[in-house]
């Protein structure tokens, strides 16, 4: 499937989050068609869903297909059907600046999860998400597993500080985030793509190669190619030249 569509479309399957054993047999159906990549929800219990944390490890089917198959997880804000704002007479402006939020609560959840432990070539992916925020978010989490894991309930799921399995398994997608990319050594190099958000009112489109150029004016050619093609070719696993 991948190559017939000759790299310009590249499906994004939808799974049956209700049934995690028919849901892994989709991946693996689908994988075996060539799709690379399925949606999941990023704050399952919005959705009356157990939680990646669940004790018995409700997801760990669907997770093992995803990482059997090299099927990424990806996860769009607001994919638990909640964005998040103040208070109901709050202006859409605070929702809208704060469509990060939940982003952040899911990476804490899957950093904390144990799951890339039990599952080591499982990667994730966060849309719409921006960036900026990851280095500080990696640095608490960190600090927290060093000083809390003994009562934090932590100890035996997450082995290593939690900033370790970040830059192996997690992706962070940005369409205007020029903090971020001057902080690209802590936000990581290897772990961030550039998305256009089109059609949204927030996209950069009709301008996106304008505002990408602007915002990647201070980096060097290998790093732009990186965060504008090397990285979802690496991410999906792709044949170069599909990219």
């Amino acid at each position: 499937m991948v190559r017939r569509l000759r790299g310009r479309l590249l499906p994004l399957c939808i799974i049956p989050l209700w049934d995690p054993a028919r849901a892994a047999e989709e991946v693996r159906r689908n994988a075996a068609r060539g799709v690379r990549a399925v949606a999941f929800s990023e704050i399952p219990p919005y959705l009356g869903l157990p939680s990646i944390h669940d004790p018995d490890r409700h997801w760990d089917p669907l997770f093992a297909a995803c990482d059997e198959t090299g099927t990424v997880i990806c996860m769009h804000i607001g994919s638990g059907s909640k964005m998040p704002s103040t208070s109901e007479d709050a202006p859409p402006a605070v929702g809208s600046t704060l469509t990060s939020v939940n982003t952040v609560m899911s990476l804490v959840d899957w950093l904390l999860s144990g799951a890339f432990v039990r599952f080591p070539r499982l990667r994730i992916a966060y849309s719409e998400g921006q960036i900026g925020w990851i280095p500080y978010f990696l640095e608490r989490a960190d600090h927290v597993w060093e000083t809390n894991r003994g009562w934090g309930g932590v100890a035996d799921s997450v082995p290593e500080p939690p900033s370790t399995y970040y830059y192996d398994h997690v992706f962070g997608c940005f369409f205007s985030d020029a903090f971020g990319l001057r902080n690209l050594a802590d936000v990581g190099v290897d772990n961030v793509t550039f998305e256009s958000d089109y059609p949204h009112s927030d996209s950069n489109w009709p301008h996106t190669r304008e505002v990408a150029e602007k915002m990647t004016e201070h980096l060097d050619a290998v790093t732009v190619e990186k965060i504008m093609r090397g990285n979802a070719i690496r991410m999906l696993d792709l044949p170069e030249e599909l990219g």
